[in-house]
C-alpha cells in the first residue's frame, strides 16, 4: 500500500487508540478465522471441533476450514458459513427487538444491503424465534449480479417469511413508515476484511474512504422515510475508521432526527470495543474479522403503516404441503406459497419494488401432475408427511447433489424427498429402475465428489 499504509495506520489509531492499533496490526498478519452459524430450524449435530461464538447462540468457531462443498448438510441449509464478527449485528438486533415488538403486531424488518445473506439468515432465525410466523423480513440487494446468490442462500435457509428484492435504497422511501427495523450493512472501504481479501487492501485509499462515507450517508438518507417514529436503524460496516463509522452515526442523529441507542448491562461481550457511538470488533481482540455496529432510534415524526389483511384463499393443492396456512400465487407457470399471515404485506411490497423471490416456490402444475420445485424441499414449513421420503448415506447424498444417476428400486414410484440424516436435500421422480434427478443444475456440486 506504500504511503497509503501510513494513512491506514493513522486512521486505525484515530479509531481505536495507539496500543490497540499495534495489537490489531499484528493480528492482521495472521490467518483469518473460520466460523459457521447453525440453522435452529433444521437438524444438525454440530461440528466436533466447534467452540461457541460469545454473541451468537448458534455461532461456532471452527479449528480448521472443512470442505463445505462436500458436506450435504451445507447444501441442506443446516448452517451458514459466516464470519463471527459479522454475527454481532444479529446480537444487536436481538437485544433491541423488544423495543419495537408489540403483542399481536407483525414485525417488519428490512436488510437493506443483504448479499450474500449472512445477516439475513441470522435475522430470519432470530425473528422466527421471537415472533413465530408474525414477521416479514425483506432482504434487499441493489446489485443485480449479486441478488441471485442471495436468493439462493435464502432458499437454502428455508424460511417463507423472507422476501428477496432488487431495488435501490431510494425505492423504499415510498414505503413510508413500513419497517420497524432496518439493518444497513452499508458498502464500505473494507478495512476489516484485509485478512480475507487482499484486494480490499490493494484498493484502500483515503479518497475511497471519503467516497464510501458520502455514499453511506446517501443510502441512509434515502431509506430513512421507511422507518416510523420509534423505528430502529442498525448501522454496520466491515471497516475501522471513524469517518465511515462514528462520524456517520453522529451525522444521522443530527441531520435525520434520531437518538443513538446503547446496549444494556451485560450485553457487550468481552473483547468488543465501545466507541463514541457504537461498537467495534477488531482482530486481536476478537477471533473474527473487523466489524462496526451502531444503533439509532428515529425520533422525527412519521407513522407506521398499519397491519394489512388479504382475503382468505380458497383451498388449493398447496394446503397439504405446509404446516402453516398459505395463500397461493401463480407466476409464470410457477405456483408459489405465501405465508397467509404476511401475504398482504408481500403483495403490497411487490407493487413498490422489484421482488426476486418471496414465500416458497412450491412447484409447477402440468396436466394432473404437480412437479415440486427444489425450494419446496428446503422449506422449514414443509409438512412432514407431504412427500414420501428416502434417507440416504453421505455418498448417495453427494451423488444426488452432483446430479448423478440414482436408483431406488425398493422405494415407491413417484416423487420422493431425498434426505440425509433426516434433513431434506431435494426431489427425485422415481420411475422404478431409475430416477429423474430434480436437483437444479445451477446448484449442483461441480467438484469431484470421490
Amino acid at each position: 500500500m506504500g504511503s497509503e499504509n501510513d494513512a491506514f495506520v493513522r486512521f486505525l489509531t484515530e479509531a481505536i487508540g495507539q496500543e490497540r492499533a499495534r495489537v490489531a496490526l499484528s493480528a492482521l498478519e495472521k490467518p483469518a478465522s473460520v466460523s459457521v452459524r447453525m440453522n435452529p430450524f433444521k437438524a444438525h449435530s454440530g461440528f466436533v471441533d466447534g467452540r461457541p461464538v460469545p454473541w451468537s447462540r448458534y455461532g461456532m468457531m471452527l479449528g480448521q476450514r472443512p470442505v463445505f462443498t462436500l458436506d450435504p448438510m451445507f447444501h441442506a441449509g443446516c448452517y451458514y458459513v459466516q464470519d463471527s464478527s459479522s454475527m454481532f449485528t444479529g446480537h444487536v438486533l436481538r437485544c433491541l427487538m423488544p423495543m419495537v415488538k408489540r403483542p399481536g403486531v407483525k414485525m417488519r424488518v428490512l436488510d437493506l444491503c443483504a448479499a450474500p445473506g449472512g445477516k439475513t439468515t441470522d435475522a430470519a432465525a432470530s425473528l422466527r424465534e421471537a415472533c413465530g410466523n408474525g414477521f416479514l423480513l425483506v432482504s434487499n440487494e441493489v446489485m443485480k449480479s449479486r441478488v441471485q446468490a442471495l436468493a439462493g442462500n435464502v432458499a437454502m435457509w428455508g424460511d417463507m417469511n423472507v422476501a428477496v428484492t432488487n431495488a435501490d435504497p431510494a425505492a423504499f422511501g415510498s414505503l413510508a413508515g413500513f419497517f420497524d427495523i432496518i439493518l444497513a450493512d452499508v458498502p464500505c472501504s473494507g478495512e476489516g476484511m484485509f485478512r480475507k481479501d487482499s484486494g480490499a487492501a490493494a484498493q484502500w485509499s483515503e479518497d475511497n474512504v471519503a467516497l464510501c462515507a458520502a455514499r453511506q450517508k446517501r443510502i441512509i438518507a434515502d431509506v430513512w422515510p421507511s422507518l416510523p417514529e420509534g423505528g430502529i436503524l442498525i448501522y454496520s460496516t466491515c471497516t475501522f475508521n471513524r469517518y465511515e463509522n462514528d462520524d456517520n452515526v453522529r451525522w444521522v442523529a443530527e441531520n435525520l432526527g434520531a437518538e443513538v441507542l446503547r446496549l444494556g448491562e451485560g450485553q457487550v461481550p468481552e473483547g468488543v470495543i465501545t466507541t463514541s457511538y457504537g461498537y467495534s470488533l477488531v482482530p486481536g481482540f476478537v477471533e473474527g474479522e473487523g466489524q462496526y455496529c451502531a444503533a439509532l432510534r428515529k425520533v422525527s415524526a412519521s407513522v407506521r403503516i398499519g397491519d394489512m389483511s388479504v382475503k382468505k384463499h380458497q383451498a388449493s393443492m398447496l394446503d397439504n404441503l405446509f404446516d402453516v396456512p398459505v395463500a397461493a400465487e401463480g407466476k409464470g407457470g410457477l405456483l408459489k406459497a405465501l405465508p397467509e399471515e404476511v401475504a398482504a404485506e408481500l403483495l403490497f411490497l411487490g407493487k413498490k419494488v422489484r421482488v426476486v423471490s418471496s414465500g416458497c416456490a412450491a412447484g409447477y402444475v402440468k396436466g394432473r401432475d404437480f412437479i415440486p420445485d427444489a425450494d419446496l424441499s428446503l422449506c422449514i414449513s414443509l409438512a412432514g408427511d407431504a412427500f414420501r421420503r428416502v434417507d440416504v448415506d453421505r455418498d448417495t447424498a453427494l451423488a444426488f447433489l452432483h446430479r448423478d444417476a440414482l436408483a431406488f428400486p425398493q422405494a415407491p414410484k413417484g416423487y420422493l424427498l431425498v434426505c440425509h440424516g433426516g434433513v431434506p436435500l431435494g426431489f427425485v421422480k422415481n420411475l422404478g429402475n431409475r430416477c429423474n434427478n430434480l436437483h437444479p443444475q445451477d446448484r449442483r456440486i461441480r467438484m469431484d465428489i470421490r
